[in-house]
């Protein structure tokens, strides 16, 4: 019996030790791989952040060059300060798209070529499309933007067109041209989601 006993004892030992050698290989490849993954993850990640920030620059609705309004305790609401602080955004926000009308007219007239391939040629239609629906989408905007400068001369901004409350100065530099409280939007735009689900 005695004879068995060491037999068995360093048996178990040697099969023990490369198995917790091996199991720990593995287990340090496997974290080693894990940064690499979430590495490449981030690397594809921060490209597309940029694309997202070059398309709203690009398409003109961004407006962040302006000081939010700091109202005072007991002022009136569409006081002269506060029509003249949105009338600043607006006209800031109307020199911006006019800017980029400029550069795409100037773009579009040095970039057309007449490409002897079929698919050059498609392509750059493509482009020259989707640029010209871009500023007819802010050309629409513009028309917007003009008459929302028009209410504020008349003294009729940041009501209400639905129930007349007051739309409030945050979401009115949220939206310049917001006609419509938070409450009629929402219910505008469950109505029109009825209608067309």
């Amino acid at each position: 019996m005695p004879t068995k006993t060491p037999t068995k004892t360093p048996t178990k030992t040697p099969t023990k030790t490369p198995t917790k050698a091996a199991a720990k290989a593995p287990s340090k490849t496997a974290k080693k791989a894990a940064p690499k993954k979430k590495a490449a993850t981030k690397a594809k990640a921060a490209p597309a952040k940029k694309t997202s920030a070059r398309k709203k620059a690009s398409s003109g609705v961004e407006f962040r060059n302006f000081e939010p309004y700091k109202p005072k305790r007991g002022e009136e609401y569409m006081n002269e300060p506060q029509r003249e602080h949105f009338k600043l955004i607006l006209k800031r926000w109307k020199a911006e798209l006019m800017e980029e009308v400029d550069r795409t007219v100037t773009h579009m007239k040095d970039e057309a070529a007449n490409f002897p391939d079929p698919a050059d040629r498609a392509t750059q239609e493509e482009e020259f499309s989707l640029e010209l629906r871009t500023r007819d989408r802010e050309r629409k905007l513009i028309k917007k933007i003009d008459s929302t400068i028009e209410r504020i001369e008349q003294d009729d901004y940041g009501f209400c067109d639905a129930c007349g409350v007051e739309i409030g100065i945050k979401r009115l530099e949220a939206r310049p041209t917001a006609s419509l409280c938070i409450d009629c939007k929402t219910l505008d735009e469950i109505k029109e989601r009825q209608e067309l689900g």
